[in-house]
């Protein structure tokens, strides 16, 4: 069943935003009795079928449903910014899917790339409405941020979570193999865990000397040494396995 976001507080009666509505009347060609899945603002997710198609689209609520297709943990990715737009979009989208709550992208000290100001709100509306296709095509409860930090020392200051680790190569060049599943046997429900990747290049010492300083664990992702856009997809795999099918 196709799922849609609306950020509408729940009502019996709910009048469909612009692009939801154009998608659902004209690239789906739903027809009046058309029933869909809405999640608002609470992040619950309604049934509800299609009353009108113009001059507005409005959908009758039949039932709340219970689903909840979240992690029991919040995760935070936060990427240096890789040097072409492609990466970051994949890396948004796969996220996305597999249920990240926030999606931060920094300025590291080896990143190629970086945002101008006056074309930062442009990639990052981009990219968000790219984490909307794909949380309404994995059906997710919630739609993900993706925000901006200017450099590592923002990023460190903004994101205080329960747990905080850096994906280092040199960890896994050195066969460090357990610090990764220790901070995930360490994880409750409710928790939230930052997992900050490099850019192309990866980080520098001194950044992940900065980062233990402020007590972010260096952790290895395996024996072999894995891209920009696959380390934090690598991540997310690992995280639901060990919070959801374990």
């Amino acid at each position: 069943m196709q799922r849609y976001f609306a950020n509408i507080s729940p009502q019996e009666t709910i009048v469909l935003p612009k692009d939801p509505a154009h998608h659902l009347v004209k690239v789906m060609r739903a027809k009046i009795g058309t029933e869909i899945e809405l999640v608002l603002a609470d992040h619950c997710v309604y049934r509800a079928v299609l009353t009108e198609t113009a001059p507005e689209v409005k959908l009758q609520i039949t039932k709340r449903l219970t689903i909840n297709s979240e992690l029991p943990v919040s995760v935070v990715l936060a990427c240096g910014i890789p040097k072409t737009k492609e990466k970051p979009e994949l890396i948004v989208q796969k996220a996305t899917e597999m249920g990240a709550d926030k999606i931060v992208f920094f300025d590291a000290a080896r990143s190629i790339s970086h945002w101008q100001e006056n074309k930062r709100e442009r990639k990052i509306t981009r990219l968000q409405k790219i984490a909307k296709s794909a949380a309404e095509q994995s059906h997710r409860n919630k739609v993900p941020e993706i925000k901006y930090c200017d450099n590592l020392d923002q990023l460190l200051d903004r994101y205080q979570t329960t747990k905080r680790v850096v994906a280092w190569e040199e960890s896994a060049k050195q066969g460090e193999t357990s610090a990764l599943s220790q901070q995930f046997q360490r994880l409750r429900t409710g928790d939230s865990i930052l997992a900050i990747f490099g850019p192309e290049g990866g980080l520098t010492s001194e950044e992940v000397m900065k980062m233990n300083s402020a007590g972010v664990i260096s952790v290895g992702l395996g024996p072999r040494i894995l891209r920009t856009e696959t380390a934090p997809l690598y991540f997310m795999a690992a995280i639901s396995y060990a919070t959801e099918l374990l």
